[in-house]
């Protein structure tokens, strides 16, 4: 199985390791074409609209809409959940808008006020250790969508279909289960 983390801004080398340890075959990816022979791909967190500007710049936006059109799944963290989701609270416009869910940016307070907490996530640990940086969390997830995890009553990790989306960093932990959940969703559309 051989996973991409977007090389653009963000955790790349993080992501990296954690989907290695998981056991797929992890791949930066840094230009379009490395797109094509993927089978899984995760947007790392970041800055979001810095994110943005580059996804415009060098030719990513249709290309991953067209990845997640192909049933191919995708796992956004912090940045990367801001990016996939088809709303934004406050902001007509979206990024990739391939997620049914709605999201607060910066909902959990500026960086100085990052926290760790461990906290049940379904299907993956009744324990996960989730690191918010300057987190997102999900106001809304459509119909088709799987609240995973809430934190304080807010969702924070969420399933549609092949798109995984976590408001917190699971790449700043030694935790590699919701990598290796994600790695189950990956085998799951192969077949």
């Amino acid at each position: 199985m051989k996973i991409g983390v977007l090389a653009l801004q963000g955790a790349v080398a993080e992501h990296l390791r954690m989907l290695e340890e998981a056991g797929a075959v992890a791949v930066s990816v840094k230009k379009v074409e490395e797109l094509y022979d993927l089978d899984g791909l995760v947007i790392p967190g970041g800055e979001s609209t810095t994110i943005s500007k580059l996804m415009h710049k060098y030719g990513f936006m249709e290309a991953i809409r067209q990845f997640g059109e192909e049933k191919k799944p995708i796992f956004g963290t912090c940045a990367g959940a801001i990016l996939l989701a088809k709303q934004i609270n406050g902001q007509d416009d979206y990024h990739l808008g391939l997620m049914d869910i709605k999201v607060e940016r910066n909902a959990f307070g500026r960086q100085k006020e990052s926290f760790e907490v461990h906290m049940p996530v379904a299907g993956v640990a009744a324990d996960y250790p989730a690191v918010f940086i300057r987190a997102p969390y999900i106001m809304e997830v459509g119909e088709s969508g799987q609240v995973l995890a809430k934190y304080e009553d807010k969702i924070v990790v969420a399933r549609n279909g092949h798109y995984l989306a976590a408001a917190f960093h699971p790449e700043l932990t030694e935790d590699t289960r919701l990598h290796k959940f994600f790695l189950d969703m990956v085998k799951e559309y192969r077949s």
